[in-house]
């Protein structure tokens, strides 16, 4: 009677607990996340800018397998920690986090969990699925209202994107979570939003203009012809030589890598992207 008790009650305990974590992270990635911030909390770290600091950990991942749909868990939306598989906006979110987290004295598991949801979510928040800045162009909105980033696309002589964001509402059998009617209505919401915005970006036949403006660790989002969508992938400029080059988890290679080609030489082999939007990171 007593061992049913007690198992009765270890199972409501663990069951409470897991309920009231908002945070996904296994142990493979705990300790992938430790190893880092021990690696780079150091006084030589601590000196380096922001852009070679962004290089420096970003290399640190470099081929990590490639890996989608690692936020996509069911139930209830979770901030997930997987560093072991990344796709393309995971890597950039968690270098940037973990950069972040650096600037603490002694940065723990907890400081890279805070900084990424505020990365990831409206208003540094997970409040739902809704909450999640599904659009990189929204992503760029709100880090760089919150002063986390700045986006530097206009002021390098970018243009107007014709673009209206509205994919994912317009294509909800591709998003399992939209199936729940409230999920759909936020998604759609947020779309409209969008659409009041100015989008600006770089055609790829002009990065070699803006070339040498750009830095070590500055976000780059890719832009697309499709008119409802905004951005088809990220990653960060790696400087080699006077060239820019793309960090990022590709899909193609299927893990983290450096381009083989400079960017502009890369973004004009694909048809399916137009541009990019550039962001630089700035730490507290």
């Amino acid at each position: 009677m007593h061992l049913l008790r007690y198992l009765f009650l270890f199972f409501f305990v663990s069951t409470a607990l897991q309920a009231k974590s908002q945070t996904v992270c296994d142990l493979e990635s705990r300790a992938k996340l430790e190893a880092t911030l021990e690696k780079f909390s150091n006084s030589a770290s601590s000196e380096l800018a922001a852009g070679d600091l962004v290089l420096a950990v970003g290399k640190s991942f470099l081929g990590t397998p490639y890996l989608e749909k690692t936020l996509e868990i069911p139930g209830k939306e979770q901030v997930v920690i997987n560093l072991m598989g990344l796709d393309c906006t995971t890597f950039v979110e968690s270098v940037l986090a973990l950069v972040y987290s650096l600037k603490k004295t002694s940065p723990q598991m907890a400081d890279m969990e805070k900084a990424l949801e505020n990365f990831r979510y409206l208003q540094g928040k997970n409040t739902g699925y809704g909450s999640r800045l599904h659009y990189f162009s929204d992503w760029i909105f709100e880090n760089e209202k919150a002063g986390r980033i700045i986006h530097l696309s206009k002021s390098l002589g970018g243009i107007l994107s014709p673009n209206i964001p509205s994919f994912m509402s317009a294509n909800p059998s591709a998003y399992p979570q939209l199936a729940d009617p409230t999920h759909l209505a936020s998604i759609h919401e947020r779309e409209v939003l969008l659409a009041s915005r100015e989008l600006y970006f770089i055609p790829k036949e002009k990065i070699h203009l803006i070339e040498g403006q750009l830095q070590n660790g500055d976000i780059l989002a890719i832009t697309t012809p499709l008119k409802n969508l905004d951005v088809v992938h990220v990653g960060f400029a790696v400087k080699q030589g006077d060239r820019i080059y793309l960090m990022h988890a590709s899909s193609v290679s299927r893990e983290v890598e450096i381009s083989t080609l400079p960017l502009q030489e890369y973004l004009l082999k694909n048809r399916s992207q137009t541009g990019i939007m550039v962001s630089r990171l700035v730490l507290p």
